[in-house]
């Protein structure tokens, strides 16, 4: 089991930049993939980014290829998106979340999720 927390949400301008964490809980951090989803009002859930347990391997949604980041740091037991060049389309809730088979890119298949971080993005 793992306790997710996001922080690092905020108010940006169009073309900004912005960095979220997501500190885990437990001492198996490194058992799971984790991704990064988000959600604006009236939308579905979306996956934004995913990375493998040991950091190797990174995966992104085509409307944020180029612009976001993903990485972990094991030792602090922390996941990271670095986001840049920001639009208005970027306005959303952002979520972490852990799996703990595969590296799924599907909210379906991810067992522990944060609360969310609010990130809204100004034209």
């Amino acid at each position: 089991q793992v306790q997710l927390v996001e922080s690092g949400g905020g108010l940006v301008q169009a073309g900004g930049s912005l960095r979220l964490s997501c500190a885990a809980s437990g001492r198996t951090f490194s058992s799971y993939a984790m991704g990064w989803f988000r959600q604006a009002p009236g939308k579905e859930r979306e996956f934004v980014a995913a990375i493998t347990r040991s950091g190797g391997r990174t995966y992104y949604a085509d409307s944020v290829k180029g612009r976001f980041t993903i990485s972990r740091d094991n030792a602090k037991n922390t996941v990271y998106v670095q986001m840049n060049s920001l639009n208005t389309e970027d306005t959303a809730v952002y979520y972490c979340a852990a799996a703990a088979v595969g590296v799924p890119n599907t909210p379906k298949l991810y067992g522990f999720w944060g609360q969310g971080t609010q990130v809204t993005v100004s034209s």
